[in-house]
């Protein structure tokens, strides 16, 4: 597992592992935190197409499917 802390988030980089829609190399382009520091939405965008989509934050712990910066 990746350890991630969530204030750093925000325009981290991020290489799918297994890249899909030929989207490998991606940017955390939101982050918003609820009143407690508690990470309520985290908005990805696709560097080549610019698709962006919500996705959960501790899914980028898993080595599996996503390594910290671009490769």
């Amino acid at each position: 597992m990746i350890t991630l802390n969530p204030k750093k988030l925000l325009n981290s980089k991020w290489t799918a592992v297994q890249p899909k829609h030929k989207e490998k190399h991606f940017l955390i382009r939101e982050v918003e935190f609820n009143e407690d520091g508690v990470v309520v939405h985290c908005l990805m965008e696709a560097i080549m197409t610019k698709r962006e989509f919500d996705i959960d934050w501790r899914d980028l712990k898993n080595p599996v499917h996503w390594q910290t910066g671009w490769h």
